[in-house]
This record gives C-alpha cells, structure tokens and sequence, in this order.
C-alpha cells in the first residue's frame, strides 16, 4: 500500500509543483529554497542531527518549549526544524534564530527521504503533533532512527480518515517508537488506528507550558500604548481569521462601533497572502484602516490589519479581548492557550475540533466565551467591554487553567531523553 501511495504522489507531483509556483504568485517565499523540497541539503546543516518536523506555525509555537529544553540538557547535539510552510520557517527563525538549523521537508517520496535521512543522520525525529507521512517515517525505520510523535493529537475527524487507509496507516504506526499524546482520548484512537499500546504515553499539551517573558510583555505594553492612544481606544482582536470569518468578523465590528465608537479591531488573517486583501476588504466595508506594517495608526482608524510575521503572541498582549479564528467556519480552530497565558479574555467560534481537550477545559472552567456569529459577538464583546470585573474573572479562570495543566514539556522531555540513551 505504501508503494501504491509512493506511485501517486509521484504521478501527481507536476500538480503540485504548479500550486507551488502559482501559491508564489502571493507569497513570493514559496518559489524560494525549492530545491530543499527535494532532498537539495544545505551545506550549513550538519550531519547527527536531532530532528524536529513541525509542518507550520502552529507546531514550530508547540515545539518552541521542548526544542528550548533539550538545548539546554544536551547542547552538544545540533537540531534540524523541517517545515512545510514559508510561515513556519519564518516562525523557526524569529523564535530560535541561529540556534537551530532549518530547511523544507522534501516530497514524501521514498527516494527523496532516503536520500535526506542518509545525509542529515538524524539521531531521532521528533514528529510534532499528527503531521504522519508513510515514507518519512518508514526511512528513518529503514536507518535505524527513533522516531517520536510528540504533542500529539487525533481529532474524531481525523482519526476517521486516517481509517480509511488502514494497510496504509497501521504498518506506519507500528514504526512509531513512542506516542506522547495530548490526551487520553486521543491516545485510544492512535491504539485503536494500530499504534501497539505500550508506545503510548499520556503526557498532555505542551501548549500549556507556554510562558511570556519580560521583554515580551515590555513590548506589548509599548504596542499597547500606542495602539490604543493611551488608553483612549479600547482593542479587540480577531486573530488568525481565514477567508470567509474577516466578513463576519468585520459586520460585528460595524455594529460594535455604534456603541462604542472609539473601539479599534485588531484584525491579524491566518495567511500573508491574504494580508493586502483584507486590508481592502475592509476599506471596502468603509472603515479607516491601518497596517501594523506601516508604522503606528492614525488618530482616525478603525481596523488595523496584523500584516507582520512572528508578532501574534505579542499582538495577544496588546488587546482588551481576543476572539481566534479558524472556528466561525468548519475548520478546526486554532491555539486558545496565547490569549489566555495573556490574561485576556477569549472567545472562539463552535468549530474547535482540533483543539477540543484544551477548548473543553477551558470551557468548563468558565474561561472561554463561544460565539456563533456577528450577533453573538456584538453581543459578547460588548458585555465584556461594559463590564471590567467579567473580564479581569475570564482571565484569572483562563490563568489557573494553564497553570493546572503544565508539566508536559518535562515528560517528553523524558521520554526523548530516554529514546536516545
């Protein structure tokens, strides 16, 4: 089945070559460093390796702590990021900058994997979260590599389609060394999938480990102030919207300002690309715009578009409310735990499937407000805008939530220790 798959990907290689290419057409960094999408090793990577594979931001933001970790621990070993994404390898150089060597991941074709596992010599791979390839996994088998799935989680959705592949999928997970899953229920679909139940560890979220550093919060403040005039506009924000939720976010925004006419919306879309296009989509909408990009807003905006990489943890701690994006709309949602580490209140849209433990604790512990559309948002954001005492209470639930559940980061940082011994 995995050659059937090999001989697939293969035929369908020129396509996806030509979205590479017309994907530059807005984002100009996909044309760039192709050749590492095929194996193409820079010379400035050593070999013997730690290698970490986090497909984008989100799973470079997750990998940051246990990276951090194990350069501390074992500094003499060199780590090598794999990402997929121009974000993502954005993301690794403005957290980590020179500490860590990056390059793309090739095509998941068993010669180009082969190919790369023999020159980088990885001592292990660190697989973050699900992001599962069949020849990747099966090199590093073939040269003796452990390989380690960590932070790692299985939607109902995902585990449904994983099962549909199942001589694919189960020979795959049985070359899994260990599985550091987020949480228990997750766990049993990976074992019921194929994984063997004794490569399972339950060692919860990395995510919660999340910390904000002085420096971090200083520049927020300094943002703060001048983003919000001193304290004359109030911000909220719209983080890591994709097509589709701006419009909704941009209608509650409308109504909002009837009510509160000096409130600004920090509106931050999930993808560069789509960066220049909100920002005209809302001028469209006739509100007064302005970019992060182009220095501090005028007197007068409305909207300011977070057009700039690597700034959306410090854009949380600049804002009054934060609604994540990714789940207005049937996608999965995004990470709840940034704004949260901020003390600011959170809101998200029903569709959280890709982080359901973590929306579902912090649900419970009153920490999450859940907003359905533009109504529900008006209707939220200006409760919360009225009312400084529910604001200051989401913040202090979502601040114990966090601190109730750290303590991932050390355990995987174990289990990787005790892989490479």
């Amino acid at each position: 089945m995995r050659w059937c798959y090999s001989l697939l990907l293969a035929l369908a290689m020129p396509v996806i070559v030509l979205r590479l290419w017309w994907r530059g057409r807005l984002a100009p960094a996909y044309r760039q460093r192709v050749g590492e999408r095929f194996a193409h090793v820079p010379d400035t990577i050593p070999a013997g390796v730690l290698w970490v594979h986090a497909v984008s931001v989100g799973e470079t933001i997750a990998a940051l702590p246990l990276i951090r970790a194990w350069q501390s621990s074992h500094p003499q070993l060199p780590v090598l990021v794999t990402s997929t994404t121009p974000t993502g390898s954005e993301r690794v150089r403005s957290l980590l900058g020179n500490t860590v060597s990056h390059m793309y991941l090739p095509y998941d074709l068993p010669w180009l994997m082969s190919r790369f596992v023999q020159r980088v010599q990885p001592k292990a791979l660190v697989i973050m979260e699900t992001e599962l390839w069949p020849n990747m996994i099966h090199a590093c088998h073939q040269a003796n590599v452990p390989v380690m799935l960590a932070n790692a989680r299985l939607s109902e959705k995902s585990a449904r389609g994983y099962a549909r592949f199942p001589a694919l999928v189960r020979p795959m997970l049985q070359q899994l060394d260990v599985v550091a899953v987020q949480n228990a229920v997750d766990g049993e679909r990976f074992i019921a999938l194929g994984l063997p139940a004794d490569r399972l560890q339950v060692t919860g979220s990395v995510k919660f480990d999340l910390t904000i550093d002085d420096d971090l919060r200083a520049k927020a403040a300094q943002l703060r102030a001048r983003w919000s005039a001193q304290g004359r506009h109030p911000l909220w924000m719209a983080a890591s919207t994709h097509e589709g939720e701006d419009a909704i976010v941009l209608a509650a925004h409308a109504r909002l300002l009837e009510r509160f006419p000096s409130l600004r919306l920090v509106l931050v879309p999930r993808h560069p690309e789509r960066f220049a296009r909100v920002a005209e989509q809302a001028r469209a909408a006739g509100f007064v715009v302005s970019r992060r990009s182009e220095g501090d807003p005028p007197a007068n905006a409305q909207v300011i578009i977070g057009d700039t990489m690597g700034e959306l943890l410090l854009f949380y701690g600049a804002v009054d409310i934060a609604l994540v994006g990714g789940s207005l709309l049937p996608i999965g949602g995004h990470n709840l735990l940034e704004p949260a580490a901020w003390g600011v209140p959170v809101l998200s849209g029903p569709h959280v499937h890709n982080f359901a433990d973590i929306s579902r604790l912090l649900a419970e512990a009153g920490a999450l407000c859940t907003v359905e559309n533009a109504g529900a948002i008006v209707e939220t954001v200006s409760r919360l805008l009225d009312d400084a005492a529910s604001r200051e209470q989401l913040a202090r639930q979502g601040l114990a939530v966090l601190a109730a559940n750290r303590g991932a980061v050390a355990r995987q940082h174990a289990l990787l220790g005790r892989l490479l011994a």
